[in-house]
């Protein structure tokens, strides 16, 4: 009889920032993640796309999100579908284009599981049961309150623009059930989807207990609204109180003494979008914002407990250091301003924070509180790099990542940290590699596109030997593009072209050396124009193999006429033509 094949575990956090967890830098307590590390394989050059949804469904799919379905995320797609109308990969959910990993897993044998959010389709036929998985509990949409309070979702009786209403949110299997009657009374995120996560594996039946599995935890958290039980909260009570350049700072120095960045590193300015310095805020605004990060950290400090419970479990059955683990993010530290976004069921998000919510200081982090912790705490997470999420700055889309797999990560590598670049899209193949499935087409019936992705498993037998790279740096084939409504990046090797149009850049493409830069901040584009053009070769590769499109022009003429339905009015920043070059394009 032949050795059973490996068992997979893939976490993910929402939203949780690169020097977030104690691995990576940070002062969050997270013991059970620095086990991880300290057992397995730390990556420091990890990246996924700029926002939640198109990183899932690269990491389920194995390659670009143009292809499998979400070259736009679906809140920007069900804004306004005459945009999207008819364009293959920008369907809003994973297509049918792609094969699933829980699907090509199922195929062939694996027992496969999921518990938390999906975010890559709001409907049966597009759901986590659907797309390959035999046991769920699911939240569809891409965020959520995380004790399941949802006042604002029901008794909707006129239908406004917006993703969806009270019902259709949850799923067990493949039904929906009622979030109000059909979940636990005491639900908070993090823990309910560990207790049935953790439930599915103790209730495999014989048959299944002989199958492998492949098994998916999705946290919400740490996502916006930030919310937390009080007593893990008041753990980081006034750790906070001197602000979040001094956590740069701080975090910064521990990156630098773990080796994960060099010690000359020159950091990019704080992540700020024109908020007010630290210093200029008063007393009780001071307080406010350390309360939001103390609560951050508390949903951080949750992760990692629960991840903990899983780890116990496996060693419990005895079926750890069998289990393939990946712990990662899904994106950068969220740092947006949030104060003008529209919110679930057509409420604009102040005025639905305050019908519905209590956002005193006293009650920051309840069930009925809804509060975000804004740029700068965000650019203290993404040190030493530029941006956060939806940039494709390295803040946006260089993530953490952790690898635990004995029968390839040796002992004696245990603890390794490699900077290798890698990305998202690489999982899929690594998986099926070891799970010895082959990729096909046809598949269930349907064609289904290639992966871009690459097999980490040479990097996993061998990670202390620095010459062995996964993109090779000096093949055209390897290089690796991104793109959401026209920020945009494409990299080979070290050198990466950068597009943020505005008002998140200069809206035209910059050019860094992150072999000596990581901080993206001494643009090269003039002094080295010969390889700013090379880049935007392959950016014009990737954009015809993914079939984009120019959706960001249309989406900002579509957003000023809105505006200007409603009486507002927006501004768009004039594109440099110098930033063509000579590829005849420039989509943004």
């Amino acid at each position: 009889m032949s050795a059973k094949r490996p068992n997979f575990l893939v976490i993910v956090a929402d939203d949780l920032g690169f020097s977030d967890t104690s691995p990576y830098g940070g002062e969050i307590d997270t013991p059970h993640l620095q086990r991880l590390a300290d057992e397995g394989l730390r990556m420091t050059g990890f990246h996924t796309a700029a926002s939640c949804s198109p990183t899932r469904a690269m990491l389920l799919s194995g390659t670009d999100a143009h292809i499998a379905g979400l070259g736009a995320m679906a809140e920007r797609i069900k804004k306004f579908p005459e945009i999207f109308k008819d364009k293959p990969g920008y369907e809003g959910y994973l297509n049918h284009r792609v094969a699933a990993l829980p699907e090509l897993l199922q195929d062939s044998g694996y027992f496969t599981f999921m518990s938390g959010k999906w975010h890559l389709g709001l409907t049966k036929e597009l759901g986590p049961h659907a797309r390959g998985f035999t046991k769920v509990l699911s939240s569809l949409p891409g965020a959520g309150n995380h004790y399941n309070h949802e006042p604002q979702l029901y008794g909707v009786t006129e239908k406004p623009r917006a993703i969806f209403h009270g019902d259709g949110i949850w799923m067990e299997d493949d039904r929906f059930i009622n979030g109000g009657t059909d979940l636990p009374k005491d639900f908070y995120s993090s823990n309910t989807y560990t207790d049935y996560f953790m439930k599915f594996l103790r209730e495999r039946t014989l048959e299944q207990k002989e199958q492998p599995f492949f098994g998916y935890l999705a946290f919400t958290a740490p996502h916006w609204p930030l919310q937390a039980p009080r007593e893990v909260v008041d753990k980081y009570r006034g750790r906070y109180d001197d602000g979040p350049a001094a956590l740069r700072d701080q975090r910064l120095k521990s990156l630098i003494e773990k080796g994960i960045v060099p010690p000359d590193v020159e950091a990019a300015p704080l992540h700020t979008l024109d908020t007010k310095p630290w210093e200029e805020l008063s007393d009780e605004e001071r307080q406010k914002s350390s309360r939001h990060m103390e609560v951050f950290a508390a949903m951080v400090d949750l992760i990692d407990y629960n991840v903990g419970r899983v780890l116990d479990l496996l060693k419990e059955t005895d079926e750890l250091d069998s289990t393939f683990v990946v712990f990662m993010s899904d994106n950068g530290a969220e740092g947006q301003l949030l104060e003008a976004v529209p919110i679930l069921a057509g409420y604009q998000l102040q005025d639905m924070i305050e019908k519905f919510c209590n956002n005193s200081l006293e009650n920051i982090g309840n069930h009925d509180s809804f509060v975000w912790y804004g740029p700068q705490w965000a650019g203290a997470a993404t040190a030493p790099s530029r941006g956060a999420k939806t940039y494709t700055t390295e803040g946006g889309i260089h993530c953490p990542c952790i690898i635990r797999y004995p029968p390839l990560v040796k002992a004696a590598d245990a603890g390794t940290i490699t900077d290798t670049f890698t990305t998202v899209m690489d999982i899929l193949p690594t998986m099926l590699e070891l799970a010895g499935v082959e990729h096909r087409t046809p598949f269930r019936g349907r064609d289904v596109e290639p992966v871009r992705g690459k097999s980490w498993t040479p990097l996993l037998r061998d990670p202390t030997n620095e010459s062995l790279v996964i993109y090779d740096p000096e093949a055209a084939a390897d290089a690796v593009g991104w793109e959401q409504l026209g920020v945009a990046a494409v990299r080979l090797g070290d050198w990466k072209a950068l597009f943020l149009p505005p008002p998140k850049g200069p809206g035209r493409w910059e050019l860094y050396d992150l072999a000596t830069d990581l901080g993206e901040i001494h643009d090269l584009s003039e002094s080295h124009l010969g390889k700013l053009r090379e880049l935007l070769h392959h950016y014009e590769t990737y954009y015809h193999e993914t079939g984009m499109f120019d959706s960001y022009t249309m989406f900002q003429e579509a957003l000023k006429r809105s505006k200007a339905t409603d009486g507002g009015g927006t501004g768009s920043g004039k594109r440099d033509e110098k930033a063509e070059v000579d590829t005849g394009r420039a989509k943004h």
